[in-house]
């Protein structure tokens, strides 16, 4: 089963030979390819939602998976058990959903050797929180499909060093390895804040103009970013 470039790059961050839970599935695409191109001997695909369960099962039926994909209907991480799995799959949902389901569910994870999830936004705040609870990036990646961004993260069980709230937010590895998107995705960020800022010049309270200076703070270190994210881009091609 093809994937999308998304979904690729997903699976291009799950170690070979791992069993693995994706967790909202929706229509189980990426299961079934693990355990077809043998990556993973063995997927748990599991959905909340009961229309998406369904499909899920279709999928796997169709595809005579049915002894690798073990396809669970539940919430979050309550699904499977403690050393179940190696590998934790949350691609699609926010980042602060995905937060909620690892805060839930602490014990589930103390096996996983390796989260990989794909935040559909509050990226910045998941990275944050990871730093926080034991967890350190250790790799990054963006997809662009379309006019929209993703970004694939990988984390494992340690400290993470990176201890700059800025740069966690904005991808510490993704910086690292300047990835040839990074530029026009932090363009996109840079324009998000400025509308965000010229509406809260709009208005006299106090907690819009302390945002205001927030936001201004953190535009003067996207705008220093983003010319250094350039200018490495061109040497690392050149």
């Amino acid at each position: 089963m093809e994937l999308t470039p998304r979904l690729a790059a997903v699976a291009g961050f799950i170690p070979q030979g791992v069993r693995v839970a994706d967790i909202g599935t929706d229509h189980a695409m990426l299961p079934v390819n693990l355990v077809e191109t043998g990556k993973s001997p063995f997927v748990i695909a599991a959905d909340v939602n009961e229309k998406p369960y369904l499909a899920a099962c279709r999928q796997v039926q169709a595809a005579g998976a049915g002894s690798r994909v073990e396809v669970r209907k539940g919430s979050g991480l309550e699904v499977i058990r403690p050393g179940e799995v190696d590998v934790v799959v949350m691609a699609g949902m926010g980042g602060n959903a995905i937060i909620n389901i690892i805060d839930q569910c602490r014990g589930v994870l103390d096996d996983v050797i390796r989260l990989v999830l794909q935040p559909m936004t509050d990226a910045g705040s998941l990275r944050l929180w990871l730093a926080r609870n034991g967890w350190r990036l250790v790799d990054e990646e963006l997809v662009k499909e379309g006019e929209k961004f993703y970004v694939i993260m990988a984390a494992e069980p340690g400290i993470e060093n990176q201890q700059d709230h800025f740069l966690l937010e904005m991808g510490p590895l993704l910086v690292e390895k300047y990835s040839p998107l990074l530029v026009e995705y932090l363009e996109k960020i840079k324009m998000d804040s400025q509308k965000m800022l010229s509406g809260l010049t709009r208005s006299r309270s106090e907690e819009s103009m302390d945002k205001a200076v927030e936001i201004t703070n953190r535009l003067t270190r996207l705008k220093e970013l983003i010319n250094r994210c350039r200018q490495g881009a061109e040497k690392y091609s050149g």
